[in-house]
């Protein structure tokens, strides 16, 4: 029987087994994966916790993870698309991907490039996605300063590098043992904490035109506050209360969840202009583990599960 992760109450990681399951079945449009890679996401955590039952309540026993790439085993009626060996990445809706085999329509799959890692492939989606959809909430054109937070997690990396590619001058938010790789990928690093926002007034010169926060703790209302950023620019994937409060944006995944989003982040890395940078890979066994490194929040980059 094929292995996958659940847990049957809210809590901390203690809660997490890898227990077997049925064997998925595909059904019209769907496709079933053999799962090579699932990336985590601190929201999945947040779930496990019970600290966003309110918007999306766990239903006992739950799988959990959205992320994932693998290798098409089953194809379901109707699927033109992939054929059985095909390698493919994209997004589970039911909490699904920490597992051995997969199940999800044939629309959130793309073909998996061959110049992109299984890592990189099955860590893409949430961080991707979130990336894309904040870095284009803030309206980007080149000569722009944005200030990033959390710089060096899942998403800021990527928010970055994005950013870069869209031709701003970036400042990374991170701390100093990150700053190397964020000097290697064009962003100016800039150490958080006490005198964070002289330290960005002196990097920017000329003024701060847009911040996105991947972190919270108050970065949306420096932002506008301190930094003079106008709201409409300024956008958070965690502080909702704030950014309410200010008329600041809270795009995220939901925005940028589509194939074409996920096609375009895929190509960019297939041709070497956007890295998924790896922090550590973990058997699905040590799911515990892997979360437990991950709520540390000092990673660099993805975590990633590897059935």
């Amino acid at each position: 029987m094929p292995r996958a992760v659940r847990f049957d109450r809210y809590g901390d990681i203690d809660v997490l087994h890898v227990v077997d399951v049925e064997r998925p079945t595909p059904g019209a449009g769907e496709v079933l994966v053999r799962v090579k890679a699932a990336g985590i996401n601190p929201g999945e955590a947040s779930i496990r916790k019970g600290l966003m039952d309110k918007l999306f309540p766990a239903t006992f026993p739950s799988g959990e993870g959205s992320d994932f790439a693998g290798v098409v085993e089953e194809i379901g009626p109707g699927v033109e698309e992939f054929a059985v060996g095909d390698e493919v990445l994209g997004w589970s809706d039911q909490r699904s991907s920490h597992a051995e085999l997969v199940v999800v329509p044939a629309t959130q799959l793309i073909p998996k490039p061959a110049g992109v890692s299984w890592e990189a492939a099955g860590a893409l989606y949430v961080a991707g996605a979130t990336a894309w959809a904040a870095v284009h909430a803030v309206d980007l054109s080149p000569g722009d300063t944005v200030v990033v937070s959390g710089a060096a997690g899942g998403v800021g990396s990527l928010a970055v590098q994005l950013a870069v590619h869209a031709g701003a001058k970036v400042i990374g938010l991170a701390s100093e043992s990150h700053h190397e790789w964020l000097r290697a990928h064009g962003v100016i690093p800039v150490s958080y904490g006490d005198g964070v926002v002289e330290r960005i007034r002196e990097a920017a010169g000329d003024g701060v035109d847009a911040f996105i926060d991947t972190f919270g703790g108050g970065y949306v209302q420096m932002a506008v506050d301190e930094l003079g950023v106008a709201p409409e620019r300024v956008d958070t994937i965690i502080d909702w209360a704030t950014a309410e409060k200010y008329g600041a944006k809270t795009d995220g995944s939901m925005v940028g969840t589509s194939t074409e989003v996920m096609t375009e982040l895929a190509n960019l890395i297939d041709r070497g202009e956007l890295e998924v940078p790896i922090a550590k890979v973990f058997a699905l066994e040590d799911v515990r583990a892997a979360f437990q490194e991950l709520e540390q929040r000092h990673t660099l980059g993805k975590i990633v599960l590897e059935p």
